[in-house]
């Protein structure tokens, strides 16, 4: 098919620089620096049938396993949203929100979405302090959950 131009003859993939992530309970959405660890493994159960005549495993789809997402941003004054939602654990009591993270096009609107649901805060890293340093302070946050849902917009 010969290319006339048209927007539908170029089909581009998305760039992942323009994004914005909700972290539920009324909070407005939150600049980050960097998103990682959105990922999904089915484990495997393997076992050999008795009546096989192969000596041979069969492997069957298993629990499903989400991995931590892990966010980093810059630390700003009096913003301690993380600090408060971690704060908020209590013995076998979490704070658990729907945290939906957002690919955004050139214009703002959503092209990807990512929700974890049941999400809370496992692990809070504050900044490196260095006296020679002239780097932004950044901490990380590491949010446990236990469903990853994937739309596209369109």
């Amino acid at each position: 098919m010969a290319d006339d131009g048209s927007e539908q003859d170029t089909v581009w993939p998305f760039p992942k620089f323009y994004f914005e992530v909700d972290l539920g309970s009324g909070m407005t959405s939150v600049a980050f620096q960097e998103v990682s660890g959105m990922d999904v493994e089915n484990q495997i159960i393997e076992y050999r049938k008795n009546t096989r005549a192969e000596f041979s495993i069969e492997k069957m789809s298993g629990i499903v396993k989400y991995g931590n997402v892990t966010m980093k941003r810059g630390v700003f004054l009096n913003d301690n949203a993380f600090w408060d939602w971690h704060a908020e654990i209590a013995m076998n009591t979490i704070t658990r929100r729907t945290v939906i993270i957002k690919l955004l096009d050139e214009v703002g609107k959503v092209t990807m979405q990512w929700t974890l649901e049941n999400a809370w805060p496992t692990k809070i890293t504050s900044t490196d302090l260095k006296s020679d340093g002239n780097e932004v302070a950044v901490e990380l946050l590491e949010i446990a959950h236990e469903k990853l849902t994937i739309n596209n917009a369109g």
